[in-house]
């Protein structure tokens, strides 16, 4: 009898240690996947905080040049955030206008300030600004018939680039530019980069976004605006042709330039001309060269 219970103790211990086993596994897997989940729950939490945080800051106006220039344009301005410590510079003309135009001034810590920043260079100033208002595209007509002049309009067809889009802004608002028209997909919108690149120019540029660039450049047809192309295989170079009309110039995308269905309702294309080894220039600059040839033309008698 004894010898048929030790075999049976070790089946016994056996398989007792194979449950411990099986246990462990069970326990571990539960573990692995408890572990999983709270990595998943933190992740979503930073997420979500990166959100809001872009969210609330969206509507913003970084860069010392850039504020005072706000702070002049007398727009609505929520709050000034600056960067704690020693006052130097033009921070102390910006503290001053503010307080001036009863503008809230809020100081943070350095590391707060760079979590708000869009952009590496902020300067320690963000001004927080209500959403920017957009316009229709018949503000900009109406913008040039009270000044007495030709509609001079920019139409970006999917400028992508903030950079960009911030430096035409700034070259169509010196040269007379009376308001700039952009898609409302496939394009870079307004905010802080923008706003920064174009120094204060985009206080006195009006925008409008429209659903299709094509119905918008048909309606400007009907009000006997005419529509000028910017592409590489044009017949005529920018300087050849007579601008000084009412005239929509349009710009193409960094890349792809001008889309097939918009250039095909274009009344006539413009080029400039390319003698080195590369056959595209940057989109702002492109800009610059176009609508100084039209304002030239414009204020020559």
């Amino acid at each position: 009898m004894e010898k048929r219970k030790i075999p049976n103790r070790r089946q016994e211990e056996r398989r007792k240690k194979t449950r411990r086993e099986n246990n462990r596994g069970i326990i571990d897997r539960r573990g692995s996947m408890q572990r999983r989940k709270e990595d998943r729950r933190i992740e979503d939490k930073e997420n979500k905080i990166e959100e809001n945080i872009e969210k609330i800051f969206t509507d913003q106006i970084e860069g010392r040049n850039a504020v005072i220039e706000l702070l002049e344009s007398n727009k609505d301005i929520n709050k000034i955030y600056v960067t704690k410590g020693d006052k130097k510079g033009s921070i102390n003309k910006i503290i001053a206008m503010a307080n001036e135009k009863k503008v809230i001034i809020v100081e943070k810590d350095k590391k707060q300030m760079d979590l708000m920043a869009q952009s590496e260079n902020y300067q320690g100033v963000i001004a927080i600004v209500p959403p920017y208002e957009y316009v229709e595209v018949e503000d900009i007509i109406n913008t040039a018939k009270e000044r007495n002049e030709k509609p001079f309009i920019l139409i970006l067809d999917g400028i992508e680039d903030t950079h960009n889009l911030g430096a035409i802004i700034r070259t169509a608002e010196t040269a007379g530019v009376h308001g700039i028209i952009i898609p409302k997909r496939r394009s870079a919108n307004v905010n802080s980069t923008v706003s920064k690149v174009a120094c204060g120019a985009l206080e006195y540029m009006k925008i409008a976004r429209v659903n299709n660039i094509t119905d918008t450049i048909k309606k400007l047809k009907e009000q006997d605006i005419w529509i000028c192309g910017t592409t590489i295989d044009a017949e005529k170079y920018y300087y050849e042709q007579d601008l000084n009309m009412p005239i929509a110039i349009v710009i193409g995308n960094e890349a792809k330039g001008i889309s097939d269905l918009v250039k095909k309702n274009c009344d006539f294309s413009v080029k400039i001309p390319m003698k080195g080894n590369i056959t595209s220039l940057n989109a702002s600059v492109s800009t610059g060269i176009i609508v100084y040839e039209a304002l030239y033309q414009r204020i020559k008698k």
